[in-house]
């Protein structure tokens, strides 16, 4: 993820301390850094790393009002006049300070760069798409159990239908036909119980992902922290409390818009009322847009700060899990085998040395083994339930024209009754 992307800024004053006065400027937040620009010089007064703060709080004094001071190794720096208010200021960034110091990218992310192993990097690149493939199996898994539900609505729907034909039968029957009242007694008793069988199928839907948010309403100019629940049948905004601010069902959210790879907006249109919608901020919301966009691919949109973002994630979780487990096969194979090149006779001289420099641990060889075996399971899993989900389409698909047929078909005696 770039380091330099802008996820909000703030127009605001900073009390310089060489020159005793304040500065008119803007107040910036990287993924990583905080930084402020003086508006008439355009310099850049201030610019450490998230890792390096030690306190952020909200203060006030006989001469600063309404000040906002970050504590940065021995300086403290102030800032005042903050827009809209001190408050939004201050949850976003303190939201991203915590989750820095949280992550273990937090406290000292340009060193763990340096530091990095091959062996480390091949890890973290398949642990993210084992992640990835265990997410979608989760949505999958969903989907099924829907197509399950929809197979016992359909069953349930012809067997009122031959019900309906019974009586149908019963009523076309001459008066002195001696079974007519025999015909429809049995499925009738049977009804209480294809009833408890219906109720009985709910079961509990299975949360995917929850991250720390902080979110804005659309009628609200203050912001709140909170969190944001991912689930398979569609998403949910709660507060820090975990009470529920406002759920969408999957078919209630009409768009959704990526404006960073840290800030979403969650709408939901009506006609002749106020739209619902929400925009939502998370350190953690590139682990949370994947998913969305596989979810909601017909109704996600990248603006231009996101389109980067969006490029990256263009292949199907699937396909993308299959590539890096076969890549990573090859190339571990390459590094615990420098001798016999992955790239075969067309690989350069420069990347065989470069593979050859590159060797992994035992230990780290046998984390990926263990990951890629895991890797090579879920894309199995994953394939196998696609294929049944397909035949479950299928299925539905005959129901439907089935049942189509038979209540065409009952119209038309019906017609002939009456």
């Amino acid at each position: 993820m770039n380091e330099e992307i802008r996820i909000h800024s703030w127009p605001c004053s900073y009390y310089l301390d060489t020159s005793k006065q304040w500065v008119s400027g803007r107040l910036s937040l990287t993924p990583v850094a905080i930084k402020f620009t003086a508006d008439k010089t355009g310099e850049l007064l201030v610019n450490f790393h998230l890792s390096g703060i030690s306190e952020i709080k909200k203060e006030s004094s006989n001469l600063i009002f309404s000040s906002l001071t970050i504590l940065e190794k021995n300086t403290k720096h102030w800032f005042s006049s903050l827009q809209p208010n001190r408050n939004v200021v201050f949850n976003v960034l303190e939201h991203f300070w915590r989750e820095q110091l949280l992550s273990n990218q937090g406290t000292g992310a340009e060193a763990g760069a340096l530091q990095s192993t091959k062996g480390k990097e091949l890890t973290g690149l398949l642990a993210g798409s084992q992640k990835r493939l265990e997410d979608t199996a989760k949505v999958l898994h969903y989907q099924g159990e829907q197509f399950d539900n929809i197979m016992r609505g359909l069953n349930k729907i012809e067997g009122d239908m031959d019900v309906a034909d019974r009586l149908l039968t019963e009523l076309e029957s001459p008066s002195w036909w001696p079974f007519s009242s025999k015909l429809w007694k049995a499925p009738l008793e049977a009804k209480p119980k294809e009833t408890a069988t219906v109720s009985d199928s709910k079961n509990q839907e299975g949360i995917i992902i929850r991250i720390p948010v902080i979110i804005t309403h659309r009628t609200d100019s203050n912001v709140k922290p909170g969190k944001l629940t991912l689930l398979a049948s569609g998403l949910e905004i709660s507060d820090c409390n975990s009470q529920v601010i406002h759920r969408f069902e999957s078919k209630d959210v009409d768009d959704i818009r990526v404006h960073t790879p840290y800030e979403i907006s969650v709408r939901q249109r009506f006609i002749g009322k106020p739209d619902t919608s929400y925009r939502l901020l998370s350190a953690k919301m590139p682990e949370a847009i994947p998913i969305l966009e596989m979810q909601f691919s017909k109704k996600i949109q990248f603006l231009e700060d996101a389109l980067g973002f969006a490029g990256a994630r263009k292949s199907p979780q699937v396909d993308l899990g299959t590539s890096i487990w076969q890549a990573a096969t090859g190339l571990l194979g390459g590094v615990m085998q420098p001798e016999s090149p992955v790239g075969g006779e067309g690989m350069d001289n420069e990347q065989v040395q470069l593979q050859s420099h590159e060797r992994i641990s035992e230990s780290e060889a046998k984390e990926l083994k263990q990951i890629l075996k895991k890797l090579k399971g879920l894309a199995l899993e994953t394939e196998a339930e696609l294929e049944r989900q397909d035949e479950a389409l299928d299925s539905i698909t005959t129901s439907v024209d089935r049942a189509t047929l038979n209540i065409d078909k009952q119209n038309r005696r019906i017609k002939k009754l009456t």
